[in-house]
Parts: structure tokens; C-alpha cells; sequence
């Protein structure tokens, strides 16, 4: 074998695997900030922040004792209007989860679940057994529905970056239209390159 190939050899050894990619599991409530973007943690930590605002605010309280039982809740549209993409429907699975678990409030189906759901009952009308089919005429009505969106200001110079992520929610009596709660939430970055 030529001398010159013996001594590149272990050189290119070396550079395949060094180069090769690591994976780390780490926990996933675990802060990894790696691009100064809008990510899991800050979605997190927001939907809790806001639903427990939502929660303990004195319009909730009145409006759920006036109810005279815990209020039900639907989740609509949270829309995106930062210039990122941001997954609004991941951001919405966070805010029903912290609502779901809360013991507060109760929690229906989406429109997008209920079609689901519907066709499911009508399937069963037709193919399952009378003493097992789903009744139409039963679901819960909800009471209130969370909207809200997503919105960002940035600022540049030379490599530098803040970014303030503003998520405002709205939570709105369905029968009346009347806003039961408004909330505001943000988050500031500053990003140097």
C-alpha cells in the first residue's frame, strides 16, 4: 500500500467522525433556546401564564358564579401575525391541556373535532347496535369561547436582534357576544449573532 494513502487515511478518519451528528435526549420541559425564535418552552409558558390569569381574574370568578357551575369552554381560532411560523394549532393543544387539567373550567370539542365526532354518531345510526349507538341532541353546549392571536415586534442593529412576542387572548360569552376576559401576554428576546 502507498505510504501517502496510509498517512491520509487516518486524517479522513478523523474528519468523518468528527463531524458526525450527536442527539442528546434531554428532559422536555427543559429550556433550549437555539435561534432566539418564538419555541415550545415560550408557547408553554404562556398558555399556562394566560389560562391561570384567565382563571383567577375576578370576570372569570363573577361570570362562573353567576353560571352557578364551572363554565364551558371551546377553543377557537389563535391566529398567527408574526412574521415567523409559528404552529398556532400546537400553541392551541397547550391552552386546551392547561384548561383540561385545571378542574375550573370544563372543556368541549373544537369545530374541527366535532365534525368528527358527528359523522362518527351518524356512522353509528347505521351500523352499530341501538342498545350502543350515540343519541344526536346530547352534546354540551359551550358557554364561552378563547380566541386570540400571535403578533411580534422586532428590532435590529448590527447583529443584534430583540424580538417582543405579544399573545393576546379573548374570552367571549357565545350567547351574547360580550367579552368575559381579555389578557395579554409577552415575551422579549434579545438575540446576538
Amino acid at each position: 500500500m502507498d505510504k501517502s494513502l496510509l498517512k491520509i487515511l487516518p486524517v479522513a478518519f478523523l474528519l468523518l467522525f468528527s463531524c458526525a451528528r450527536t442527539v442528546t435526549r434531554v428532559e422536555p420541559t427543559k429550556a433550549i433556546d437555539l435561534s432566539g425564535r418564538w419555541n415550545d418552552t415560550d408557547s408553554r409558558m404562556v398558555a399556562d401564564k394566560m389560562i391561570y390569569d384567565l382563571f383567577d381574574s375576578d370576570q372569570f370568578k363573577k361570570y362562573a358564579d353567576q353560571l352557578g357551575r364551572k363554565p364551558v369552554i371551546v377553543v377557537g381560532m389563535i391566529r398567527n401575525k408574526t412574521s415567523e411560523h409559528i404552529d398556532a394549532d400546537n400553541y392551541v393543544k397547550k391552552l386546551e391541556v392547561v384548561i383540561h387539567n385545571s378542574g375550573i373550567a370544563e372543556l368541549v370539542e373544537s369545530d374541527e373535532f366535532r365534525d368528527k365526532l358527528r359523522l362518527e354518531r351518524t356512522d353509528q345510526q347505521d351500523f352499530a347496535t341501538s342498545s350502543t349507538a350515540k343519541q344526536f341532541g346530547k352534546e354540551i353546549g359551550a358557554d364561552l369561547m378563547l380566541f386570540g392571536e400571535m403578533t411580534s415586534e422586532t428590532d435590529t442593529a448590527n447583529k443584534k436582534r430583540v424580538v417582543n412576542y405579544i399573545t393576546t387572548l379573548f374570552l367571549t360569552d357565545i350567547e351574547s357576544n360580550k367579552r368575559v376576559w381579555y389578557g395579554q401576554e409577552e415575551i422579549k428576546k434579545y438575540v446576538k449573532n
